[in-house]
């Protein structure tokens, strides 16, 4: 697979596309970031993140990952208490290394560590100088907030000019998120201009919906959550977990889109697996193996495959996927136990 395909394989949109081509033939070691509240365990939609980062890698990008303590903190994550992002932020880079995700050219760092500086607070102002009230409002939902939210608590206007700064503090080439940061890399998009600073390129993954599906209306508010352990499945989850949740997950037959078990085929499973092998009795016709998403799609829209069915295979093929990361926490509990520790409830 080329360096481009790598890059925009299993995106969903890329800001531009020409502007990204046009970087990789400027620079040899490209610059890329993603940020990420730690507040919580994590679940299977940050597969779809932690690949997008190994394929920025092997494309030889250096990529920073943001562990944004203080915006965990202004979202009332984790009870509003930074030293509890702080652990869950050690967890975090267990997790990408659960999976695989180390290198020379990955570097971890806590928003703590651009806030001590002036220069980064000067960057908040003049974003927010050059922002209008309504455009910042309705940005509050890359924090997974609605806009009226913003009159309870002050503090969720800064957010937004805040992450701006953070990808001209970090002077990267590349903003990456999940579709819900959407708006705030079209905002340092738009800033760039007013300010005369670099204008990143923007690449957005998809979102994984909760498995009680229903992501037409608002795929924002439909996104796997760790707030309900049972509509996610965690990356800790046992083979049984992992049965019981699909079982009861939406997955209507011949229906493709808004369906989270064909998005957990088409992004994480079949993003590392050529095939999938389905066990079904010989009157049901037989073990059945599916050569890639594009067979999927076909297969299962078209009604020869029984939900039931794509569901059992899901589970198993999971569970394989995950068994890295159980083994890897299994050896290394210590922060994975931290977490478990704080009342993510609060």
């Amino acid at each position: 697979m080329s360096q481009l395909n790598r890059i925009i394989h299993n995106t969903q949109e890329i800001v531009t596309h020409d502007e990204l081509e046009a970087l990789l033939k400027e620079k040899d070691k490209p610059s890329a970031y993603i940020g990420i509240e730690p507040s919580g365990l994590v679940h299977i939609g940050s597969i779809i993140c932690i690949d997008k980062v190994k394929d920025l890698l092997d494309s030889g990008f250096k990529v920073t990952i943001l562990l944004a303590d203080w915006h965990a903190y202004l979202n009332d994550k984790l009870g509003g208490d930074i030293e509890s992002s702080r652990v869950c932020g050690e967890y975090i880079k267990d997790c990408f290394f659960a999976f695989g995700v180390e290198s020379k050219d990955l570097e971890f760092v806590y928003a703590t560590d651009l806030l001590n500086g002036i220069e980064y607070w000067e960057k908040v102002l003049r974003i927010s100088k050059k922002s209008s009230l309504s455009r910042i409002k309705r940005t509050l939902t890359i924090m997974g907030r609605k806009e009226d939210e913003a009159d309870m608590d002050a503090s969720m206007l800064i957010y937004p000019a805040m992450q701006v700064a953070d990808i001209f503090q970090l002077d990267v080439d590349v903003a990456y998120g999940g579709m819900d940061q959407r708006k705030a890399h079209m905002l340092a998009r738009d800033i760039s201009e007013k300010l005369g600073l670099k204008k990143v390129v923007a690449i957005h993954t998809p979102l994984l919906s909760g498995l009680t599906g229903g992501g037409r209306m608002d795929p924002i508010e439909a996104k796997m959550s760790k707030s309900n352990p049972e509509n996610s499945i965690f990356i800790h989850d046992s083979l049984e977990d992992i049965k019981r949740k699909i079982k009861k997950a939406y997955c209507p037959e011949g229906q493709i889109d808004d369906n989270p078990i064909i998005d957990i085929c088409r992004y994480i499973i079949f993003n590392r697996k050529e095939t999938m092998t389905i066990s079904r009795p010989q009157k049901f016709g037989g073990d059945l193996q599916i050569n890639g998403y594009a067979e999927l799609n076909e297969i299962f829209s078209s009604g020869g495959l029984h939900p039931e069915d794509l569901k059992n295979a899901t589970a198993t093929y999971l569970s394989e996927i995950l068994e890295s990361a159980r083994e890897y926490f299994e050896k290394n509990p210590e922060n994975y136990e931290r977490v478990r520790a704080i009342d993510i409830t609060r």
